[in-house]
């Protein structure tokens, strides 16, 4: 049985997909061109690289004439949210404390990093407090 295929991106697959998610529909001769000098790829290996984004699901194409016209059909931010939680689930048990825990023990974190963190963990707490409400509230008006 021939192993899983991984979903995660490559480190070339994620320069490309910040080029698509970028410029948006492309020729593989543009995302040669876009790419930066010191990490530009030939144009067979860029070739390559979408055709297995394409088969990961990240990537679509249309033909027009002779041209193959590449595009994202995922958007960054949940290709983003799901790396996160292959990340989550791979190194910290799906545990978003060990996960937070090891953030913040970074020595070379900010303290504008900290106050933000804060911000996110008090409207992520007011959004469970107003959620439980709601829920509390929808089961009492069903039982009356």
């Amino acid at each position: 049985m021939p192993p899983k295929r991984s979903t995660t991106l490559t480190e070339a697959e994620l320069r490309i997909m910040k080029i698509l998610w970028k410029r948006g529909e492309s020729l593989v001769s543009d995302l040669v061109a876009a790419m930066p000098q010191d990490a530009r790829l030939a144009y067979t290996s860029v070739l390559t690289t979408v055709r297995i984004l394409e088969q990961k699901g990240y990537v679509q194409h249309r033909q027009e004439g002779r041209a193959f016209l590449y595009s994202p059909c995922i958007a960054e931010h949940d290709a983003s949210r799901s790396e996160v939680s292959h990340l989550l689930h791979r190194f910290f048990g799906n545990s978003r404390e060990k996960l937070l825990l090891t953030l913040l023990g970074e020595e070379d974190i900010t303290q504008d990093e900290l106050q933000r963190l804060k911000g996110a963990i008090a409207e992520a707490e007011a959004a469970g407090e107003t959620k439980t409400h709601k829920g509390a509230a929808d089961r009492h008006a069903r039982s009356h």
